[in-house]
Parts: C-alpha cells; sequence; structure tokens
C-alpha cells in the first residue's frame, strides 16, 4: 500500500518571513506578547517560537493574528524570493504579496521585502470611484506619489487633488482618500512604522 505524501512544510525563508512580519506587527500595534498570546489563548512561548520562526502556526492561527493586528489575511501568504540571496532584499514585480480585492475598490502590493524595517512600502491602485468615507488616524509618517490618475487626499480636514507626478506627506494626522476619476490611481505609498 503506497503511503501518503508528507504534508509539504514551508520554506525555511517563508518561516522566517513570517516571523519576522508577524513580529513587525506586534511592535507597530505596541501589544506585547502577553497580550497576543492571552488573546489567541495560546502560550507565551508557542507566540515566541512563532516569532523567532522556530513553530510555524496554523491557518486558524493566522486568521486570528489577521484578526488581531486588523490585517488581510492575505498579508501572510507571500511568494518566496528567487533566491536565498535576493531574500529580503529585492521583491520581483511577479512575486509582490497582494492585499485587498478588486470589490473593494483598493488592491495594494507590497513592495517592501517584509515588515521588519522602519517602513512599508506599497504600490496603493484605487478603482475610479473608490473611497475611504471615514477619515483614520494612524500614529506614523506617511507619504505618496501619484503614478497614474486622479487622486483626491483629505489630511487633517483639508483635501488635495493630486494628479500624475504629485506627492504628499504628513504626520498623525486623520485622512481619508477617492479616486475622482474614470481611471484606476496607482499610488506609491510609504509608511513607517509599518501598519500591514
Amino acid at each position: 500500500m503506497p503511503q501518503p505524501a508528507p504534508a509539504r512544510q514551508p520554506s525555511t525563508s517563508t518561516t522566517q518571513m513570517l516571523a519576522h512580519d508577524i513580529r513587525a506587527l506586534r511592535k507597530a500595534r505596541r501589544l506585547t506578547l502577553a497580550e497576543i498570546a492571552l488573546r489567541m489563548g495560546r502560550s507565551v512561548g508557542w507566540l515566541s517560537q512563532v516569532e523567532r520562526g522556530l513553530s510555524v502556526p496554523s491557518l486558524a492561527d493566522l486568521r486570528a493574528f489577521a484578526e488581531i493586528f486588523s490585517v488581510p489575511i492575505s498579508l501572510f501568504f507571500g511568494h518566496e524570493a528567487e533566491s536565498e540571496q535576493e531574500h529580503g532584499v529585492i521583491v520581483r514585480a511577479a512575486r509582490r504579496r497582494s492585499l485587498g480585492t478588486s470589490e473593494t475598490g483598493l488592491v495594494e502590493e507590497l513592495l517592501s521585502p517584509d515588515l521588519g524595517g522602519s517602513f512599508e512600502m506599497l504600490r496603493s491602485a484605487f478603482a475610479p470611484g473608490a473611497e475611504l468615507a471615514e477619515a483614520t488616524l494612524r500614529q506614523t509618517e506617511e507619504a505618496g506619489y501619484v503614478i497614474s490618475g486622479r487622486f483626491d487626499i483629505e489630511i487633517d480636514g483639508v483635501w488635495h487633488h493630486l494628479g500624475e507626478g504629485d506627492s504628499f506627506r504628513f504626520a498623525s494626522k486623520p485622512f481619508r482618500w477617492r479616486n475622482p476619476g474614470e481611471e484606476p490611481a496607482v499610488v506609491i505609498w510609504i509608511v513607517s512604522p509599518p501598519v500591514y
């Protein structure tokens, strides 16, 4: 009788990237290991092993992390680097982690190799008519560059109308956005510290 194939384990680089991202998200939200462990019903030791890449969280665990960190679960499913030399350094266009769906009006791709640095860089594509209806406030510094389309951003109660080649920057101020155009707006967005 043939033996079933063993379950495919994530590669070491994938496990390390996941560990790095979970730790970065926890630190960005100023949560302790004990707080996360309590919310997940897990031990601090297990969570510490996940953050060090010694334990691999289950799909249910990843769902719990996504809920706690208020991020889409797709963030945890990245593509591996083409080579070990590129791991943590290079992100190839075909291997970006995609966040969001066309139904939400915003699709973002993580341009940074991971979330562990002092900032994250995203390619944000805003569908025509898409908007963030209510202002959000993050304890971050943010900047963006409009690659194409029309893009409106309200920063601290003031609307700014941007087009191709325009850019913006703000820190710890409420903001919201909209695409008033009939074409997608594409913005390179930088956030420090990382929030995804």
